[in-house]
């Protein structure tokens, strides 16, 4: 039977050429949509993670309550000791300590006076003992000018910043902030290159330095704000995040004590369980529309169809068939263009996807005031659900339409029909 209708359909072109062309058009679409949405969002997820959240997130329970002020006080200390217990209590993981500050950075003049002077936001990573963070944060694309730091002391800003306090690459510049017990912190670095992110945010007035010398600057031996978790070799999961995160808070849980660590998966974090919810219904939005959309399309072009095969409906009605016999071939056939459709929308789709996802567009000059951590560089990402998302609006709508247009056969009168046989 399938056979049959499939001959039918290649010998009368008229009935299968306009919907194959309307499924692949509409699978196409759908396809990439799914690419480049989950690309997008996922990147941007994945930025937020690198810069500032991580997947997962450990800190003291008093710096969590109070995380958006970054109070270096309450910071962990021993930080060595927990590192290296969650990294061998989740091996399939990695951890980075890092320390996030504010100050003031003070340039002086040639007597030792100050020059000038601005807001900064610091970032302490470990840039001298490995480049890790340095590639998990993508930095060397960022780099204008200089080079990474290389000595103790040495100190990477922003090139917005540096040029604002005319700087160049070798002078002293003094963070003024304050120290994990509170007083005033006072400390001397060497500026070794610049960066520009083209995020408002970041560029405006942002440092770099390596966690062993903000930590002699802040006064935090062996301590750190914020303990970092990445699951290795993979994109943000927020169902498994949270499961890490349940875990480790079950196992140090404290009410008393208000230094005790917490895990906090991102979602949870800066606002950003809208952002991931929104990631992940994405899907089922797009193919919702585009099963609404092409079922409406295709309806009308089946009742077009219909009206004209009166004709054949009446010969087979007279040689025997039931007019449940003819709609169900309606939709067999309707099945076979959705399938022929879908291949061959979905690999058009994949196709285009595939040459977004390795070339991608540049927005940089679009986001240059954007104050959202969000890629410059928007590409397509192509997983597994990319290569059978086309086949449920595909199918799904096409035999929809179908069921929607056959229905005027049992609308129609037999003798009707017989009487436009013979006509």
């Amino acid at each position: 039977m399938i056979k049959f209708l499939f001959k039918g359909l290649l010998r009368d072109r008229s009935r299968s050429l306009l919907p194959i062309i309307v499924v692949a058009l509409g699978v196409m679409i759908t396809v990439f949509l799914q690419a480049y949405m989950s690309g997008v969002l996922g990147d941007s997820i994945e930025s937020s993670a690198n810069f500032s959240t991580g997947q997962v997130k450990v800190m003291t329970r008093a710096y969590n309550e109070n995380r958006t002020q970054l109070p270096n006080d309450l910071a962990i200390v021993n930080a060595d000791k927990l590192t290296n217990s969650l990294r061998k209590q989740y091996p399939n993981m990695t951890f980075t300590e890092r320390i996030q500050f504010g100050g003031l950075l003070d340039v002086p003049d040639s007597h030792g006076e100050t020059r000038v002077q601005g807001n900064v936001m610091g970032i302490a990573i470990d840039m001298l003992h490995s480049d890790a963070n340095i590639k998990r944060m993508d930095l060397k694309k960022n780099l204008v000018q200089g080079t990474f730091p290389m000595k103790a002391g040495d100190v990477m800003i922003t090139d917005e910043l540096f040029q604002k306090m005319n700087l160049k690459l070798g002078d002293v510049v003094t963070l003024i902030s304050s120290s994990m017990y509170g007083e005033m912190a006072m400390y001397n670095f060497h500026v070794s290159g610049t960066l520009h992110f083209g995020i408002n945010t970041l560029d405006r007035g942002t440092m770099f330095a390596d966690i062993n010398d903000v930590r002699a600057a802040l006064n935090m031996e062996n301590a750190c704000g914020e303990i970092l978790g990445y699951i290795n070799g993979e994109n943000y999961d927020d169902g498994n995040a949270k499961a890490i995160s349940a875990s480790f808070n079950k196992q140090n849980e404290s009410d008393t004590d208000q230094f005790t660590p917490v895990m906090l998966p991102l979602s949870e974090m800066d606002g950003m369980s809208f952002f991931v919810a929104y990631a992940e219904n994405m899907q089922f939005v797009i193919v919702s529309i585009f099963i609404i959309a092409m079922a409406i399309v295709l309806w009308n072009a089946g009742l077009i169809g219909a009206l004209r095969r009166y004709g054949e409906f009446g010969l087979r009605l007279a040689i025997g068939e039931s007019k449940k016999e003819i709609y169900m071939t309606l939709i067999g056939e309707a099945l076979l263009i959705g399938i022929v459709g879908s291949i061959i929308g979905s690999i058009l789709g994949l196709l285009i996807s595939w040459y977004m996802q390795v070339v991608g567009i540049n927005v940089g000059e679009m986001m240059k005031d954007t104050t959202m951590m969000l890629p410059t560089i928007m590409r397509a990402h192509i997983s597994t659900t990319s290569f059978y998302i086309g086949f449920v609006p595909g199918i799904f709508s096409t035999v929809l339409g179908a069921m929607l247009a056959g229905i005027g056969i049992y609308k129609r009168q037999t003798a009707n029909l017989f009487k436009e046989l013979e006509n």
